[in-house]
């Protein structure tokens, strides 16, 4: 074995690994930082979902708030009518066909969504997935370990700093677009948005329970 071509590679091999990590570690920073600015942001979005070979599915439209930290309320008017809604502390999703509510704990859902990351600057959330640069915006994925229903988050940002899109794999195969429209950044948005009082005569599946 020739030693000085095996030690050049192994150090080859060393150093890529070493820029693929610090590239990693720059554009989680890269995200994190243009995120810092959105204290709020408000829109309505029209949706698209793929399959795998990147047929049209389905198309909707809802609108969404968002607020640091870890406050949501993304409604889908169309093709159903759900409201997915996060206090900060809780979260409820109501299906309104089905006629049902379900509860979970807010900070859990970072674990089977990297959306939530979109609201959250705490560490040891990020910590769970690793950010890379497209060429479009940024790539989120989960790390080994994390039981995320989702494969991939893709962010891209408008030329005003907003969002301007997200694209969201899930482990089905199964990509859905969501593009913003009429986007408001850093508005004061009221906290009644972001809270939900459960209907009466509505299933209720408390998942908070146990956690």
């Amino acid at each position: 074995m020739n030693l000085k071509k095996y030690v050049s590679k192994s150090a080859l091999v060393v150093l890529g690994l070493t820029l693929s990590a610090t590239a990693i570690a720059d554009a989680s920073s890269e995200l994190k930082e243009k995120l810092s600015h959105i204290n709020t942001f408000q829109a309505t979005f029209s949706q698209q979902v793929f399959d795998e070979q990147g047929n049209i599915l389905q198309q909707g439209s809802g609108n969404i708030a968002l607020a640091h930290p870890m406050k949501i309320r993304w409604q889908q008017i169309q093709p159903d009518e759900t409201l997915f809604v996060s206090d900060g502390a809780k979260t409820y999703y109501y299906d309104m066909f089905a006629e049902q509510v379900t509860v979970m704990n807010s900070q859990g859902l970072v674990d089977t969504t990297p959306f939530v990351l979109l609201t959250t600057r705490a560490d040891e959330q990020w910590a769970k997935y690793q950010v890379s640069q497209t060429d479009l915006g940024y790539l989120i994925t989960p790390n080994e370990g994390v039981e995320s229903q989702v494969e991939t988050l893709e962010v891209q940002f408008s030329q005003q700093h907003d969002l301007h899109s997200v694209s969201v794999k899930d482990v089905s195969g199964q990509t859905s677009k969501f593009s913003f429209h009429d986007g408001q950044l850093n508005k004061v948005l009221e906290d009644a948005l972001f809270s939900f009082t459960v209907p009466k005569g509505v299933v209720v599946d408390d998942q908070t329970q146990g956690e």
